[in-house]
């Protein structure tokens, strides 16, 4: 049986900035609404893809220096950008491959979510956008 694996490691790029390093969990969902097809005359019901509704759900730390997690989202809540992801930080290619969201939208950001003696991390939520992915 052939297995295939590899150390969780991925690279998170956002509105051109690399956040992987305050990055500690993603999850892509690559979703289409099902519509239903069937004709008269069929046995089973028939779907086909409906409209894109992809989902990228991040946990970062927090971090308020430039150029890192808060300088880099305040400016994005509310409207649309575009986020990459990778299974690691090697270059795009058959085994690391790249998935885009582009027009994304980011509906909220927690500005502080800290517990005393804990690194303060937040969750986001980018839905929706154009969906792709790259080998190459």
């Amino acid at each position: 049986m052939a297995t295939s694996t590899y150390l969780s490691n991925p690279s998170l790029t956002v509105n051109s900035v690399d956040l992987s390093d305050q990055t500690t969990s993603a999850t892509l969902t690559v979703k289409y609404d099902a519509l239903e097809s069937t004709a008269f005359g069929g046995t089973s019901r028939v779907y086909v893809a409906g409209l894109g509704d992809h989902e990228l759900t991040v946990e970062l730390f927090m971090s308020y220096a430039a150029t890192e997690t808060y300088a880099t989202l305040a400016a994005l809540v509310g409207t649309a950008t575009t986020v990459v992801m990778k299974p690691t930080s090697s270059a795009v290619g058959a085994t690391n491959p790249s998935f885009t969201l582009t027009g994304t939208y980011l509906e909220a950001l927690p500005v502080i979510d800290a517990t005393l003696g804990e690194l303060s991390s937040i969750s986001l939520t980018f839905r929706g956008g154009v969906y792709a992915a790259a080998i190459a």
